[in-house]
């Protein structure tokens, strides 16, 4: 993990796997960006790696991660600002930021509401990216920026690449969800690769086991999978790659279950973007998602 030091940067993959070391237990496209910190603000976490090396080798019933999901700019800038300090400083494993967009069709009510409140407030791409180069060298676990594609094919095919977005050096991801068939995807593919951007596939449990080995064949560094049912079953035979998990996880006995079906990662959103954006107060919120956190991370640890 890229730190204060000149140590070679290294994936997601690797962060599991060195937690395992240490013994501890849609219809559009999602870009993801991984940054961590280092002496200039956001750096790769990768440099000449990749997302596969950053997960254990096979799965482990010794440590599940933790990856709470919020929406950059709700209530405001500032206060995701301390709400990434408190999930890094209650154990979180990554952390997913939500770039708010107009017309996110893939979220349920409570994150488009989020969304919706950011984008009234005047947040946007560089100013999310401005409070990340200061807050990102405070945190000691990585943060994955999601947004929605459409803004990115723009960039893509419009003045500035992906590779300006950040206006540094990034390891990135794209994540393609199961209503863009991965026949359609070449072109983005190609996109990816000449951009080193590995492209994430996510699939479902009631996908065809066919179908499902060839999308997580196709997917670069490990697979989302959308618990849109509780069944992961098909997992081992499938994919060995690393499988985290998301999408209806809101209680700590959700984690607890999630991790029983042996994935290797549980992502909690919408519980916790409900949480912030209903309280009685910023101070409020920040005080009510420390504690839920907690909640959350000790249900993994038992």
């Amino acid at each position: 993990m890229a730190a204060l030091t000149t140590a070679p940067t290294v994936g997601l993959s690797e962060t599991f796997s060195r937690l395992k070391l240490r013994g501890k237990r849609s219809s559009v496209l999602l870009f993801r960006f991984i940054l961590s910190r280092n002496r200039q603000g956001i750096e790769s976490l990768n440099q000449g790696g990749k997302y596969g090396t950053n997960f254990p080798e096979e799965p482990t019933d010794q440590y599940v991660a933790f990856i709470p999901y919020i929406t950059a700019g709700d209530p405001d800038l500032s206060t995701t600002a301390e709400a990434l300090k408190i999930l890094d400083s209650c154990g979180s494993d990554i952390i997913e930021l939500g770039v708010p967009y107009s017309d996110p069709l893939a979220d349920g009510p409570v994150i488009q509401a989020a969304a919706s409140r950011s984008l009234a407030r005047g947040t946007n791409f560089d100013k999310i990216i401005a409070m990340l180069k200061e807050v990102v060298p405070q945190l000691s676990c990585p943060i994955a920026l999601f947004s929605y594609y459409n803004p990115i094919l723009k960039r893509v095919f419009g003045d500035r690449g992906p590779l300006d977005l950040l206006d540094c050096h990034q390891h990135r991801s794209l994540t393609c969800s199961p209503g863009c068939p991965l026949e359609e995807t070449e072109i983005l593919r190609k996109e990816a690769s000449d951009n080193n951007i590995e492209l994430v596939l996510l699939t479902t449990p009631t996908t065809p086991t066919a179908r499902m080995k060839t999308i997580v064949e196709a997917s670069e560094g490990f697979v989302y999978l959308v618990s849109s049912v509780g069944v992961t079953g098909a997992r081992a035979s499938a994919t060995s790659k690393p499988v985290a998990v998301g999408f209806g996880i809101s209680k700590p006995e959700h984690v607890k279950q999630v991790a029983g079906w042996g994935a290797d990662g549980v992502i909690v959103g919408s519980a916790i973007v409900k949480l912030l954006g209903e309280a009685t107060s910023p101070d409020e919120g920040l005080k009510e998602l420390e504690m839920f956190t907690k909640s959350l991370k000790s249900a993994l640890l038992c």
